[in-house]
């Protein structure tokens, strides 16, 4: 997504508020209170942090050692904005970022979407040189190819996964997975609707790829109270599901 500063301060102004971040914001929580229970001490790294939405969560969640890089400086000076020491770093050079720091997590979420099928393993083996011996990487990634819709067009998505990628993936750089689950999977049918629809109005000529809206703008109120709600309740009652537009996984070191 660099060099589109429009989406940025979209994120920027609705990362706190709109009910897929917020979700994932929770989700990200779950993962460090599963693996290190209470302790706020941990050393967090967010790969690929964005305007820092999910760092100003975790500060507010009391979380106090907070490291993040990204390779947009739009997504950096928001960062500062936040009050974040945030590092302007292309990830496919994270192996010559400060090598001899490793951390108890690393979140990386929509960020391997953005890198060929060359760059990702190094990047894969720079994260797991990174984490502790019992550190985790969390990591959301765009799901199923199926969900392409405007979205990727405005943000520069270049591809979407499935588990069955980082099963393959994963291994090759010593990692291995503790935990995985698609996300929205009560939503999917919607949201693959609207996708579905808007693949067609692109094929038909109805809509121009130049004028392709991603998927960050807050709807009213009542609707995003009631996604929230539906993807809280999802998180709550289902552990893993078996399809949505969205693949959450934990990483851990083989």
């Amino acid at each position: 997504m660099i060099g589109r500063s429009e989406e940025y301060a979209k994120m920027f102004q609705l990362e706190g508020q709109l009910w897929w971040y917020r979700s994932l914001h929770e989700r990200v929580e779950q993962a460090l209170q599963t693996q290190f229970g209470s302790r706020r001490d941990i050393r967090i790294l967010d790969a690929g942090c964005g305007t820092g939405g999910m760092l100003d969560f975790l500060r507010h969640k009391g979380y106090t050692i907070l490291q993040g890089i990204d390779g947009s400086a739009d997504a950096v000076e928001f960062c500062h904005e936040r009050g974040f020491s945030v590092t302007l770093l292309d990830l496919t050079k994270l192996a010559s970022f400060e090598p001899e720091v490793q951390y108890d997590v690393i979140i990386c979420n929509d960020v391997f979407c953005y890198f060929t099928e060359a760059d990702l393993p190094p990047l894969l083996s720079a994260l797991r040189h990174r984490l502790k011996s019992n550190g985790i990487l969390v990591s959301n990634n765009n799901a199923f190819s199926v969900f392409e819709g405007q979205h990727d067009i405005a943000v520069g998505i270049i591809r979407r996964f499935v588990l069955a990628d980082f099963e393959y993936l994963l291994p090759q750089a010593g990692l291995i997975i503790n935990y995985a689950t698609y996300w929205s999977f009560v939503l999917s049918p919607v949201i693959l609707l609207i996708r579905q629809w808007q693949r067609l109005q692109l094929k038909l000529g109805w809509q121009k790829p130049e004028d392709a809206k991603s998927d960050v703008y807050l709807p009213s109120a009542w609707i995003n109270e009631t996604l929230y709600h539906i993807a809280k309740t999802e998180q709550k009652l289902l552990s893993r599901t078996p399809f949505g537009s969205s693949l959450f996984i934990i990483v851990g070191k083989s």
